[in-house]
């Protein structure tokens, strides 16, 4: 299968600087990879962003702005037969992402390998950082950033978080009220990896054409991955986030569309982040 590259450059979604440098950076170092068709660069607009904390709805305007050129991207990488690995950047990032992804194939899941739920709402944010809400965009809940798609949404009971540890307690009500799924980081310490993922890809593929996976480097712990923009301490370890890789990737029949998002440079200590995040990429190329 011929991958297309999507660097989705973009921090406008979260308060702290410097994910937008992370994709380029990235792709670079896998480039001459023979299953690359071609990577394809979409840059945030250069603003001074919102840190007003009675700002509930951050940046919206220029979140917007970007996820529709990515979501042309994406969708434009589908049409043509290729398969669109998105690396980010944000996750709101993944707005546009996911829904190009649902709007091809009409009914998709989504998994969600992430410390965070990201399905907070506008009713329910406190700081209005607006990537702490793309997974409940995606299940329909926040129009205001999805107003570029005119397709279906997934579907709560198709959702699945993964990794789950560093939820908000004004979010878990949404994610209960909504029938989404939460594996959380303490399964996968206690139970079997492949047993989850299977639990996972049999819950968001019942009734649909497959699964979008989101990949959130944040799901790791911060000791052993801290170039991200939001850590979340007592994570996974490496060797636990790369099975789980390799696990989701045996349902690679399933998968339509995947991004890798969060490794934010500025952040990172000895290249630790980055080494992680260029051995997924390494697995992904070699297993799609």
């Amino acid at each position: 299968m011929k991958i297309n590259i999507i660097n989705a450059a973009t921090d406008l979604g979260v308060h702290v600087d410097g994910s937008d440098k992370g994709p380029l950076i990235l792709s670079h170092e896998i480039e001459n990879n023979k299953k690359i068709d071609s990577i394809i660069t979409v840059k945030k607009k250069d603003i001074i962003k919102s840190h007003d904390p009675k700002d509930l709805e951050k940046n919206l305007k220029y979140v917007n702005e970007f996820n529709e050129r990515l979501y042309k991207e994406i969708k434009n990488t589908k049409d043509k037969g290729l398969f669109p690995l998105t690396i980010g950047g944000d996750h709101s990032l993944a707005i546009a992402s996911a829904l190009a992804s649902i709007k091809t194939d009409e009914s998709l899941g989504i998994i969600w390998v992430d410390a965070h739920g990201d399905y907070n709402t506008f009713a329910t944010t406190k700081t209005g950082n607006l990537h702490g809400l793309p997974l409940a965009a995606n299940d329909g809940l926040c129009q205001k950033l999805t107003a570029f798609h005119d397709g279906a949404y997934f579907k709560p009971e198709n959702t699945v978080i993964f990794g789950g540890r560093d939820i908000d307690p004004w979010e878990m009500p949404v994610i209960k009220e909504n029938h989404a799924n939460l594996i959380t980081t303490q399964d996968i310490k206690e139970k079997e990896i492949s047993k989850l993922v299977k639990e996972a890809v049999t819950l968001a593929t019942k009734n649909t054409n497959g699964i979008h996976l989101s990949l959130d480097l944040d799901v790791i712990d911060p000791v052993v991955a801290p170039g991200v923009s939001v850590p979340a301490k007592d994570g996974i370890d490496e060797d636990e986030f790369l099975n789980i890789v390799r696990e989701l990737l045996k349902y690679k029949d399933q998968i339509k569309s995947i991004d890798l998002v969060e490794f934010n440079p500025t952040r990172d200590i000895d290249d630790k982040t980055k080494k992680i995040a260029l051995k997924t990429l390494e697995i992904l190329l070699e297993e799609l």
